[in-house]
């Protein structure tokens, strides 16, 4: 595989002091994927393709590898990371706990077992959803606190908070989330959350950024991706992780493909204008499209 000229994962430095590759590979689950987190996505046996899929990855340089309790990968990703032999201080890697939420020292302890690890550089609350008060949301968090104070997680964070559950965690947290991720796209800006986060300290990590190309076609952004990927002679894609990178916002890539893989390190070899960061921005805003958790919220919630 070719390599891309110029191409070099940037890193966000996060509240916290800790650098995170703002490029992510999302460890794709290869069977009985699921969008919905209270289903556990359950395989059995160590998947080979898989974890041949991971090296790929960090063969061609995504050091920020994205598992989870719920995605049952956790043994593939540490496999993978044994056996490419790319020094452990090299690597950047998170995971998150689940359906194990209630007891989150041991779900890490259990994590870190399966990963061969000693200390995550990022561990998340998957969801909000396990919580029925305020204040379990911020037991949850005080038990994320801990795990930082013990060396295990060198960094904490939340996914899938909108910005009323982040305000109910600050209440009460001694130190703040690092990085909220969450679906985020042209077609889901989530309205002031980002900017929220933003005046706290709290970064953003994004998932499904390609969804305006991958699964909200037709749509308002199509001719501006397509000029755009025209201009800077990249693909639509790209386009796509690029607006995000130039808000300073953590992207994750969900392909299992080397090609692919290697075409989105592109996105780190050019930058938009501003004008055309806006432009993505303001046409995103005429179509609203949730691709996960639709239950949870009401058809036309933005939050």
């Amino acid at each position: 595989m070719a390599s891309i000229p110029g191409a070099e994962i940037p890193s966000l430095k996060l509240s916290d002091g800790t650098s995170i590759p703002m490029v992510r590979d999302f460890v794709r689950i290869q069977r009985g994927a699921r969008t919905d987190a209270s289903v556990d996505w359950l395989r059995h046996g160590t998947d080979r393709a898989l974890i041949d899929s991971i090296k790929t990855a960090i063969k061609l340089g995504y050091y920020h590898l994205d598992a989870a309790e719920i995605y049952n990968n956790e043994e593939e990703v540490g496999l993978a990371i044994k056996e490419s032999k790319v020094p452990r201080e090299k690597l950047f890697v998170t995971s998150k706990v689940g359906k194990s939420v209630g007891d989150i020292p041991k779900a890490l302890d259990t994590s870190l077992k399966k990963l061969g690890l000693e200390y995550l550089d990022l561990y998340l609350i998957h969801t909000p959803f396990f919580a029925s008060s305020d204040s379990e949301l911020q037991s949850a968090w005080s038990a994320m606190e801990s795990l930082q104070a013990s060396g295990k997680a060198r960094s904490i964070g939340v996914s899938n908070y909108t910005q009323k559950q982040v305000e109910v965690t600050l209440a009460t947290a001694k130190v703040p989330p690092s990085i909220n991720q969450v679906e985020y796209h042209p077609y889901l800006q989530h309205e002031n959350l980002v900017p929220y986060m933003k005046s706290k300290g709290i970064a953003t990590a994004a998932y499904a950024p390609l969804t305006p190309i991958r699964k909200a076609r037709p749509g308002p952004c199509d001719t501006l991706l397509e000029a755009l990927s025209k201009k800077y002679y990249v693909s639509e894609g790209e386009i796509a992780l690029r607006w995000c990178i130039d808000q300073g916002i953590v992207v994750i890539t969900t392909s299992g493909n080397e090609q692919r893989l290697s075409d989105y390190l592109r996105a780190t070899t050019f930058r938009l204008t501003p004008k055309e960061v806006r432009d993505v921005s303001e046409a995103g805003i005429l179509k609203h499209y949730r691709g996960f958790y639709q239950g949870k919220y009401g058809e036309n919630d933005k939050s």
